[in-house]
C-alpha cells in the first residue's frame, strides 16, 4: 500500500500528495479511521479523491493510502433480499457494528462469508470454458436460481469441480489457463463504473413490452424490456407508490431499487414496506428477488453518487444470467445534485443552474447501460435491464437540466401532474404531456445503439389483440380533443356546446374514470392484465361509436348520459369477475342503446 499526506480538505473532497503512481478510479483510505474514498482527478504532484464517509476531524498532514483497487461490487449469492448502502455495505451488518448511526471507517463485506451455499455443477472435468460460461447453479432464494459464471476475460479447461456446500470464499473449481491454474469462486468482483460486457453485436431490438399491469402505462405509454423511462414529478405526485407498483407487478425476475438521496422517512417507509410485499406470481416475499440500495439525503454526498453505479452493476450481473431485470432509481435528481456539489468543490466551471458541463455525459452513461442483450458465454441466453429513473425537478419545473437531459436518453416520459394528484387521480400521469418512443413506428436508434427500424411493440400487442393500435390511437385522440373542448366549455358553459362535443366530453370522462384511474391499494384493480385492459378500452370506445350514431340522428345527449349503464362503464374495472363482468356490461351497453334507438325509430 502506497502512502501519502492530505494537503487540503473541502467537504467530501480531499487533496493528497506524495503518491506518484496513483490512478483515477483507484480506492484510497483516508486518515486514521481509514475512510473509504475514490480518486477522481490526478495532477503532476497532487491528486483529488472524493470520500464516501463524513470527513469531519480530518486535517492536513493526515495519512492517505492508495489501495491499488477500484470501487467494485461483489457479485455472487447473497445479494438478493439484501439492503445495502451506497457503496455496497449491508445495513444490517452496519447496525450490528455501530448501532443506529453509522460509524466512520467500518469495513464490511458486501456478501456474507458465513453462509454455505449448495453448489450444483453443470460442467465436468475436462470441459473447456471461457468468460460468461455457466458452470453451476445455487438456489439463492426459493424464487431465484443463481447461476455461477466464469468471470469475463478468463478461459481454460476445468481440472476440478465438485458438488457440495461452500462459502463464497471456498473454491468450487479449478481452471487450467495460459497463465497457470486458477481457482474459481462463487463470486466475482467488478468495477462499478465499467459496464459489464456481452456478446459482440449482442444488442437486441426492444421488441417486447414490460407488462406492468398499469393501464395508462401498458396501453398508452409502454416501456420496452431493456428500455429506459423517466418519471418526473414534484412532491406528492406519487412517484414512490408508482415505483412500488412497478416493482411488484412488472413481469421481470429481478428488481433493483435504489433510494438515492431521498428523505430518511421516505426511505424508511420503503425499507419497511418492501419486505412485507408479496410477490403475486409466487406468493412469497418480493424481497426474495429484490436488492435494495439505501442512501438517504443525510448520508455522504459522494456515496450517493456511487449508489447509482452500484445498482446498475448488480442489475447487469443478473442480466448476464439471462434474467429480465428492472432497476428503479429514486431519484436521479439527488444523484445529479451530488455531482454538482462535488464539481463545485473541485472548482469546476458551472453551467446551467450550477451543474457541471459533463452532466449530460453522466446521465447518458447511466441510461445507456439499459438494454436487452445476448449474454457472454454458454449456454446462449438473453437478458435485459430496464431502467426507470424518477426525477424530482424543483417546483415541478420540467425545463430544468436534469429532466431535460434525462429525456434525451430515455425512450419514455411519464409526466406526473400535480393537478391530477391533488384531485386524487392516480397514477397521476398526464396523458397530454407523456409519450413513449417504443410505441411509435420508428424507434429511435439510441434505444439500442444501432440504427434502423426496430420491431415495434405494437406488433406484440397486435398479435394478441388485432385492433389494439386503432383503439389506442382513437382513445388518445378523444382525450386530446376533450381537452380542447373543455377550454371552450369553461367560457361558454358545457350546456351551450353541441351534443357531439358533449359526447366527446362524456367519453373522455369514461376513459379517465373507467380506464386511466387505477387504485394501487385495491385488491382487484391494483393489477390489470393485458386482456382486461384492452377489453375495457374496447367497450368504452364501442359505446362512443354507437352513441355517436344516435347523436347524429338527433337523440339528445341527456338521454344517453342518463342511461344506468354509463355508471357501470366507470366501475367495471373493480369487479372481481374481470372479463366475464366486462362482457356483461358490453351486452348491457348494446341493449340500452338499442332500446333508446327504438324510441326514436332508429337502428344502430
Amino acid at each position: 500500500m502506497r502512502v501519502g499526506k492530505i494537503e487540503k480538505i473541502s467537504g467530501s473532497v480531499v487533496v493528497g500528495k506524495g503518491i506518484d503512481d496513483v490512478e483515477v478510479g483507484e480506492v484510497v483510505e483516508v486518515g486514521e479511521d481509514r475512510l473509504i474514498g475514490e480518486v477522481i482527478r490526478v495532477a503532476e504532484e497532487r491528486f483529488i479523491a472524493q470520500v464516501y464517509e463524513p470527513t469531519s476531524g480530518l486535517k492536513p498532514g493526515d495519512v492517505i493510502s492508495a489501495t491499488g483497487k477500484r470501487l467494485v461490487a461483489e457479485l455472487g449469492p447473497g445479494l438478493l433480499s439484501g439492503i445495502l448502502d451506497g457503496i455496497g455495505r449491508p445495513l444490517e451488518d452496519l447496525l450490528k457494528l455501530s448501532g443506529p448511526f453509522i460509524s466512520r471507517g467500518i469495513k464490511v463485506n458486501m456478501l456474507p462469508r458465513d453462509i454455505k451455499w449448495e453448489f450444483k455443477p453443470v460442467v465436468k472435468v475436462g470441459d473447456k470454458v471461457e468468460g460468461g460460461d455457466i458452470i453451476g447453479t445455487v438456489e439463492e432464494t426459493p424464487s431465484i436460481t443463481h447461476k455461477i459464471m466464469i468471470p469475463p476475460g478468463l478461459s481454460g479447461v476445468i481440472t476440478h469441480i465438485e458438488e457440495g456446500r461452500y462459502t463464497i470464499e471456498e473454491p468450487i473449481a479449478r481452471l487450467n489457463t495460459n497463465g497457470g491454474e486458477k481457482e474459481i469462486f462463487m463470486y466475482q468482483e467488478w468495477p462499478v463504473r465499467v459496464p459489464r460486457p456481452f456478446m459482440e453485436g449482442g444488442r437486441l431490438p426492444l421488441s417486447e413490452p414490460l407488462i406492468t399491469g398499469q393501464r395508462v402505462i401498458d396501453v398508452f405509454f409502454p416501456v420496452a424490456k431493456g428500455g429506459a423511462a423517466c418519471i418526473p414529478g414534484g412532491f406528492g405526485t406519487g412517484k414512490t407508490v408508482m415505483l412500488h407498483q412497478l416493482a411488484k407487478w412488472s413481469d421481470t425476475e429481478i428488481v433493483v431499487y435504489i433510494g438515492c438521496g431521498e428523505r430518511g422517512n421516505e426511505m424508511a417507509e420503503v425499507l419497511t414496506d418492501f419486505p412485507e410485499l408479496v410477490d403475486p406470481r409466487t406468493n412469497r416475499p418480493l424481497m426474495e428477488r429484490t436488492v435494495l440500495i439505501a442512501n438517504t439525503s443525510n448520508m455522504p454526498v459522494s456515496a450517493r453518487e456511487a449508489s447509482i453505479y452500484m445498482g446498475i452493476t448488480i442489475a447487469e450481473y443478473y442480466r448476464d444470467m439471462g434474467y429480465d431485470v428492472a432497476l428503479m432509481a429514486d431519484s436521479t435528481s439527488r444523484w445529479a445534485e451530488a455531482i454538482r456539489e462535488i464539481s463545485g468543490r473541485l472548482g469546476e466551471m458551472p453551467v446551467e443552474r450550477g451543474y457541471p458541463a459533463y452532466l449530460p455525459d453522466r446521465v447518458a452513461e447511466f441510461y445507456e447501460r439499459a438494454g436487452r442483450v445476448k449474454a457472454l458465454g454458454r449456454p446462449e441466453r438473453e437478458g435485459s435491464v430496464t431502467v426507470i429513473g424518477a426525477v424530482s425537478p424543483p417546483g415541478g419545473d420540467f425545463n430544468e437540466p436534469v429532466t431535460i437531459h434525462t429525456l434525451r436518453f430515455t425512450g419514455v416520459f411519464w409526466a406526473l401532474d400535480p393537478d391530477l394528484a391533488y384531485s386524487r387521480h392516480f397514477p397521476a400521469i398526464n396523458w397530454l404531456k407523456s409519450y413513449s418512443v417504443y410505441a411509435d413506428r420508428l424507434i429511435s436508434s439510441f434505444a439500442y445503439s444501432v440504427s434502423g427500424y426496430a420491431k415495434e411493440l405494437e406488433d406484440w400487442w397486435t398479435k394478441k389483440f388485432k385492433d389494439f393500435p386503432q383503439y389506442r390511437e382513437r382513445a388518445l385522440r378523444i382525450l386530446s380533443e376533450a381537452a380542447e373542448i373543455e377550454s371552450i366549455a369553461r367560457i361558454i358553459g358545457e350546456k351551450a356546446l353541441p351534443d357531439d362535443q358533449r359526447l366527446v366530453l362524456l367519453t373522455a370522462e369514461l376513459l379517465k374514470e373507467g380506464f386511466l384511474r387505477q387504485f394501487a391499494y385495491d385488491e382487484v384493480d391494483s393489477f390489470c392484465p393485458p386482456e382486461k385492459q384492452v377489453m375495457i378500452l374496447e367497450v368504452i370506445l364501442d359505446f362512443h361509436d354507437k352513441a355517436s350514431k344516435l347523436i347524429m340522428n338527433n337523440v339528445p345527449i341527456e338521454k344517453i348520459n342518463g342511461l344506468p349503464v354509463v355508471s357501470k362503464l366507470m366501475r367495471m374495472k373493480y369487479h372481481p369477475e374481470g372479463i366475464t363482468h366486462i362482457q356483461e356490461v358490453n351486452r348491457e351497453v348494446i341493449d340500452s342503446l338499442s332500446k333508446l334507438a327504438e324510441e326514436y325509430s332508429l337502428v344502430i
